[in-house]
């Protein structure tokens, strides 16, 4: 069969990538439909992962409109070029709009109960639509797994971390540093959501530093961070986030990575606290891997708390009870994809 991918995040190549594989290594073909947005691209070139670009992420809601019907457009071409069986997506309208007009079934993956406005016009015409099995919604044509998307390329059976490749680097994966992550807050579902203050950037990095060397990734950091940048590229930052010694962040994937790796993960962002995504209560309240806040300040003395005494074995404990729990997200994919066909 002719499977699409529809990649529209960075976090879809990692997601994706390993399904991808494994469906060409059974004689399946495959063709993806990137979106040009943060580093997606550039992790689909390292990864060797031939793609047509089908939209380019702009700034503000205008752009974001003038995108959607550039997307609309442009994954038609590309799947009317490659005329699939099934479309694999996450929540993308313009993904199960191409589907239906080329004749293909459509497999949609949703872990984000706030991602309302795009789901309601994209599960009503996918086939299949697979969330956790905590998802806190029934949607059309569910189907449900017992794991997290960051499962299908951080599961041990996927991912081992190299420590070569830090010290190649420039980094001693023995000595004490923190990675921090800050988020732009501009995608159509962070509407009214915000994330770390200017002056909790600061106070964070700041205090981190005081205990270990701190690496920052950032969309619109204030400039005055007195940090480094992360010292790999793109494709490697999942070695240095299972060597850290606490994670620390306003990110919602970047925290789950972390916190399915066994590195103690600080949350903190306007979505935290009641009414939270499963996702992020399942791995705070039944495994212990993460702590969220909505108060800033709370997050910042717990990441230094975890930089002052890293809680290396306990986490690594609680890690290995979420893996006994959880499927292989990846082999499940291809299960799903090679159903709805």
């Amino acid at each position: 069969m002719k499977v699409l991918f529809d990649v529209t995040h960075p976090s879809l190549v990692h997601l994706f990538e390993a399904p991808m594989r494994a469906l060409a290594d059974r004689g399946h073909r495959i063709a993806v439909a990137a979106r040009e947005k943060d580093v997606t691209t550039d992790l689909l070139d390292a990864a060797g992962v031939p793609y047509a670009v089908a939209s380019r992420a702009g700034a503000g809601p205008l752009s974001r409109l003038a995108e959607l019907a550039e997307r609309e457009l442009g994954l038609l071409r590309v799947a009317r070029r490659f005329g699939p069986d099934v479309v694999v997506s996450q929540v993308d309208p313009a993904a199960v709009h191409a589907a239906r007009l080329v004749g293909a079934r459509s497999v949609v993956f949703d872990d984000s109960e706030p991602a309302r406005l795009a789901a309601s016009v994209t599960h009503p015409l996918a086939d299949v639509v697979c969330t956790p099995a905590g998802f806190r919604r029934d949607v059309p044509n569910q189907r449900r797994y017992d794991g997290f998307h960051e499962l299908a390329y951080l599961h041990p059976e996927r991912f081992t971390p190299d420590a070569d490749a830090l010290r190649e680097a420039g980094v001693d994966p023995e000595e004490s540093y923190a990675v921090v992550r800050f988020v732009s807050w501009d995608a159509h579902h962070d509407v009214g959501r915000e994330g770390f203050s200017a002056a909790g950037k600061r106070r964070l990095v700041d205090e981190l530093d005081e205990h270990a060397t701190v690496y920052v990734s950032c969309e619109g950091a204030p400039p005055d961070l007195d940090a480094e940048p992360l010292p790999v590229p793109p494709e490697r930052v999942h070695d240095l986030l299972a060597f850290a010694d606490v994670y620390a962040g306003d990110s919602q994937t970047m925290a789950t990575e972390a916190a399915v790796l066994g590195t103690p993960a600080v949350r903190s962002n306007s979505f935290a606290g009641d009414g939270d995504m499963s996702n992020f209560a399942e791995l705070e309240g039944e495994y212990g891997l993460l702590s969220s806040f909505a108060d800033e300040d709370a997050a910042i003395d717990r990441a230094v708390e975890y930089a002052r005494e890293p809680p290396r074995e306990t986490m690594a404990q609680r890690r290995e009870r979420l893996l006994e729990d959880k499927v292989d997200v990846a082999a499940f994919v291809v299960d799903v994809v090679e159903g709805a066909a």
